[in-house]
């Protein structure tokens, strides 16, 4: 992992406000070169078509190194993803969209610092971006106290859009009750009714816990113990080991590199012979399915986006979006994944901001109350823009509602077994705005 994200392989061909490039001040005396440093900036590819426009800035925190860097990187590729479409296509209003990007090292503290900077220095127009739940509750007060719209990118933590909700943030995709509401049913009917919850231990894996303690017994099952596993932890016997006991089914519920640890580990054990295996779809992600290898092979997972191109996905647009993708991840890492739901979130969450910018013929941060309006209620229609497929933006707590898939792994690959349409998937909202 390079020192600074900036200098890795992967970053060379992203396009960030502020962008430099080493170079010899051939001709210019000592005082000047000393005066202008050893950078220069260079103009995005796309600055000279939009003459004079007034960029809007859009910030971006993503973990792109720390624990959570793996995913960070995809995410930041599908945010870059949408913003060069949008650049190409014209802009919004006729502007183009800057990017600036900032690593929060997958650190809460670091994360809060780098809003600031963002709201501040850098007077971002809005945000898309989060990814690590923590990170983006610790965020959340500074872009309310700045006014500034959050369009989040990946934080599935419960209390975002619930009982620590802000007028200021939106999340586009779905949330830990709306996947327990679509998933717990299946669980119970299908694989059985006692369950043991494996979970990351902090905000996300908490509240994705209770999610499913609660749905799996609406729906006749029970959760007869849980444990809890910190976030990082690269030897999980001692946990797993405790693992024992009389139910049906082991529910996994992690990400990223913790998603492979637990996948392997939990098959050393004996764990994904003994029990039915099941969980979270970020376990099962694209960019996990090398390092997982046979031993994810049965696994049953829901989530909001798997990368096939059967039915319902087999349209024009969602092929447009996985090819680009696969493009662009493959320069990011040369084993070439497969698009992940991080690469989709935040591809359409930019999109879902373009949408409101254009709606409601957004100026600048003094126009934030009109881009608020202009977001609430929203309803999205399935398109280049948003491969996924069709959503809904709740007015009351600002949190979107769209179909789900329950998949299996089988031959390290996955396949669609339900998709469960949006409408079933919702959850009453549980938000006050202060």
């Amino acid at each position: 992992m390079a020192e600074r994200w900036h200098d890795a392989p992967w970053a060379q061909d992203i396009w960030w406000s502020g962008k430099t490039t080493r170079r010899r001040f051939l001709g210019w005396g000592v005082s000047a070169a000393g005066a202008l440093g050893a950078t220069m900036l260079v103009p995005a590819p796309w600055r000279a078509a939009f003459g004079q426009a007034k960029p809007y800035k859009i910030g971006t925190l993503q973990p792109l190194t720390g624990a959570a860097a793996a995913g960070g990187i995809t995410a930041l590729v599908g945010t870059q993803m949408a913003v060069d479409r949008i650049n190409a296509a014209g802009g919004v209003n006729g502007r183009p969209i800057e990017l600036i990007v900032e690593d929060y090292q997958s650190k809460p503290d670091t994360g809060r610092r780098k809003a600031e900077k963002l709201a501040v220095e850098d007077k971002v127009d809005a945000h898309e971006g989060g990814f690590l739940s923590n990170v983006c509750l610790a965020c959340m007060p500074v872009f309310e106290e700045h006014k500034i719209v959050n369009m989040i990118g990946v934080c599935l933590d419960t209390t975002i859009t619930t009982t620590k909700c802000s007028r200021y943030t939106f999340r586009p995709f779905d949330y830990a009750p709306a996947q327990a509401v679509a998933l717990a049913p299946y669980l119970v009917r299908k694989l059985g009714k006692r369950w043991h919850i494996a979970y990351a231990d902090y905000a996300w894996g908490q509240s994705t816990r209770d999610a499913y303690a609660e749905q799996i017994a609406k729906a006749g099952g029970t959760v007869v113990e849980t444990t809890g596993i910190p976030l990082g932890t690269a030897d999980m016997t001692a946990f797993l080991s405790k693992v024992t006991g009389s139910f049906d089914g082991l529910l996994g519920i992690f990400f990223g590199k913790d998603g492979v640890t637990i996948g392997n580990q939990a098959f050393d054990l004996g764990l994904t012979k003994r029990y039915k295996w099941a969980g979270d779809g970020a376990i099962a992600e694209a960019t996990n399915l090398p390092a997982l290898g046979s031993k994810i092979e049965g696994f049953i997972g829901i989530n909001r986006y798997v990368p096939v191109l059967d039915p319902p996905l087999n349209t024009p647009g969602h092929k447009k979006f996985f090819d680009e993708a696969v493009s662009r991840l493959k320069k990011v890492d040369p084993s070439g994944p497969l698009p992940d739901r991080y690469v989709q979130s935040n591809f359409e969450a930019m999109n879902v901001l373009k949408l409101g910018i254009q709606k409601s013929g957004f100026r600048g941060r003094e126009d934030t109350p009109k881009l608020i309006e202009a977001l609430e209620g929203m309803e999205i229609k399935e398109s280049d823009d948003f491969p996924q497929g069709d959503k809904s933006l709740r007015k009351e707590d600002h949190q979107a509602f769209l179909r789900e898939f329950i998949f299996e792994i089988k031959g390290g690959k996955h396949h669609i077994l339900e998709v469960v349409p949006k409408e079933k998937t919702v959850f009453p909202p549980a938000c006050k705005f202060a």
